[in-house]
């Protein structure tokens, strides 16, 4: 699995997340609750960026609509979204946060 630079660790806020381009796919990066989480910066039901959205546990939130999605697996937990979107394995080596594209569900 192949893993690409998407930052320093030093570069994240707590609970603010940040948009990041890897391989021309749009991924938002979240450090929340000890871990950084990887999810895929489009909401599966409006076409806007999460990373725009609060996290509040666990969960980013499309600032559109309303929809939250589960940063470990990608679920809406609500709607008007039906469809989770992709999350992506996080690794850290040192300052930098690493993204693997194989998605994890």
């Amino acid at each position: 699995m192949a893993f690409l630079r998407a930052c320093g660790l030093s570069e994240l806020e707590e609970n603010t997340p940040k948009r990041v381009e890897l391989d021309g796919t749009p991924v938002s990066l979240v450090q929340t609750e000890g871990e950084v989480f990887a999810i895929h910066d489009i909401c599966s039901h409006a076409n806007v960026s999460l990373s725009e959205g609060e996290v509040e546990d666990c969960q980013i939130e499309c600032w559109l609509h309303g929809s939250s999605f589960d940063l470990r697996t990608g679920k809406p937990s609500g709607l008007p979204a039906t469809r989770p979107v992709p999350v992506y394995p996080v690794k850290i080596e040192g300052d930098d946060v690493l993204v693997s594209l194989n998605q994890e569900s």
